[in-house]
């Protein structure tokens, strides 16, 4: 009686505990294999249409604990007023949280026609096959799905390299759903012990994989004959507000060259530096600001990585230009010796879809200009490393990772401004995705960011070094190159759409049947 009455008790404790499980909140990471069992145990004792609603709840308070700063981005810098910036992450909220109503729906016929033994396998895999639709659909937005929860637990994330992300992810629902199963539904003493071995046989099978891949690739990464390049990276700290201002646009520069020649006055050679996105506040063909970063690279004799804006005139005659949001190399002789557009651009902040229908967005994107999308083609090359570059929000998708690791690169490049998220959890979500970029495709992951968080992440995951957020920051550290490529880069990467293609018959087949029967009963009882 007291869950149709507080029905949405348990799916607000679920949400509640997710966020202080997750880094930026509580970090209290263990709890996320219990978070769940709240959620389950009310959509196990529900109906269908109660266990869609519960769901749909616990979605929008999880996706509004996970995404306020959303309210920041728009409001502060995009220059919405705050009551569009709270409805914009409203709707954004309510629209994520329609992945969990779906689930709760397909969740409440599997456990209603499947045996617990079966469903406590089905549900994990529903779970994982509708995070991987998150991520593609409408330029998808994977934001902090469950497995980036335990990112500092490299003793057991090893298994990314199989499957990425989702296995891991799949691992904490399949845990929680064996929990709520116990909880609500008796089970026999086979039963029973089935469910023991399964859990035993999932993390001891992970555990042992994940110990013997960190033993095998640290012997690998202490060898000599292993190729590595010295990076250094800077965090310029620079305001959000004055960054676009034309008058800051020397003190930018200058902060960035001092910070860079505090690294380079070291007895240590670099053979790259690397600057945060859009370190360079202005579109550098032809400007004078351009000449300090060319004396530096020649003076020092390396090669400088940095975002900035960049255009090329498409038809002169028409006057039509297009614009980028792009990583520049500049090589030891200060030339341009490649560049890279970011590929993934942000809606609603590098581009408004459908502008011409909503025009009242517009502002949103007036100060970063109206980008167009780039390809991700050849890596960039500074001597044996072969960097492939991801643009802020890039560092999300682990495809992008994946189609630059195919494409020949043996380091990953991270450039960030994250000054837009303010003080909030939003640059510990994105440093913790990171790290599984760098897991997935065993590749170093360099990490610049404008106000942090910048760090070191080697092929195992592990943070070498890292900054504090707002604060001016300058290191250099060897890079390891690693040249082979994971399951997960080859055949892993199918492990999402397996599992909506399983999880989405499997619930199917449990809507089709469990219809068929309430008809035969209903017929039955006519007659």
């Amino acid at each position: 009686m007291f869950l149709r009455k507080y029905f949405f008790i348990l799916p607000l404790s679920s949400a509640v505990l997710l966020w202080l499980s997750f880094p930026g909140g509580g970090e209290l990471w263990p709890l996320l294999f219990v978070a769940l069992v709240p959620l389950l145990v009310q959509i196990s004792k529900s109906s269908v249409k109660t266990a869609g609603l519960c769901s749909l709840f616990f979605g929008l308070v999880h996706f509004l604990f996970l995404l306020y700063w959303i309210v920041i981005v728009l409001g502060r810098y995009g220059g919405l007023h705050w009551f569009v910036a709270v409805l914009a992450l409203l709707l954004l909220a309510l629209y994520l949280g329609s992945y969990y109503f779906i689930f709760g729906v397909l969740a409440g016929y599997v456990l209603s026609f499947f045996p617990g033994a079966v469903a406590v396998w089905l549900l994990p895999t529903l779970w994982v096959g509708l995070d991987w639709v998150r991520g593609i659909l409408f330029t998808g937005m994977p934001w902090m799905d469950l497995g980036y929860g335990i990112w500092e637990k490299t003793d057991f994330i090893q298994v990314a390299d199989l499957l990425g992300h989702h296995g891991v992810t799949w691992a904490i629902v399949f845990t929680n759903c064996l929990l709520a199963i116990l909880l609500t539904k008796k089970q026999t003493v086979a039963v029973s012990i089935f469910f023991l071995s399964s859990f035993l046989f999932i993390f001891g099978s992970g555990a042992i994989y994940s110990s013997w891949r960190t033993e095998r690739l640290s012997h690998v990464f202490s060898e000599k004959q292993i190729k590595s390049v010295v990076v250094g990276i800077v965090q310029g700290n620079i305001d959000q507000s004055i960054k676009w201002s034309a008058s800051q646009q020397k003190n930018t520069i200058d902060g960035y060259l001092a910070l860079s020649h505090q690294l380079l006055a070291d007895e240590r050679e670099l053979d790259l530096l690397v600057w945060p996105e859009t370190a360079l506040p202005f579109y550098p063909p032809k400007n004078k600001f351009i000449l300090p970063l060319q004396a530096l690279t020649t003076q020092f004799d390396i090669a400088l990585l940095t975002g900035a804006p960049w255009y090329e005139v498409i038809d002169r005659k028409a006057r039509k230009v297009e614009f980028f949001n792009s990583a520049l190399l500049l090589d030891s002789t200060g030339q341009f010796s490649g560049k890279y557009y970011k590929t993934h651009l942000v809606p609603f902040g590098e581009y408004v879809p459908l502008k011409k229908f909503l025009p009242f967005l517009a502002p949103v994107v007036e100060a970063v200009g109206d980008f167009t999308p780039g390809m991700i083609e050849q890596p960039l090359v500074i001597k044996d490393g072969h960097a492939g570059v991801l643009i802020c929000f890039e560092s999300v998708f682990p495809e992008l990772s994946r189609k630059w690791v195919l494409a020949g690169a043996n380091m990953l490049v991270n450039l960030t401004n994250d000054a837009w998220y303010g003080k909030s959890s939003a640059p510990h979500h994105s440093l913790a995705m990171s790290v599984f970029r760098a897991v997935e495709t065993r590749r170093s992951l360099v990490r610049s960011a404008n106000t942090g968080i910048s760090a070191f992440i080697n092929p195992l995951g592990r943070v070498e070094f890292r900054s504090e957020l707002f604060k001016p920051y300058g290191f250099a550290a060897d890079v390891v190159l690693y040249e082979e490529e994971t399951f997960w880069v080859r055949y892993g990467y199918l492990f999402g759409p397996l599992c909506l293609f399983i999880g989405v018959s499997a619930a199917l087949v449990a809507v089709i049947r469990g219809r068929s029967r309430r008809t035969a009963l209903l017929r039955h009882r006519k007659n």
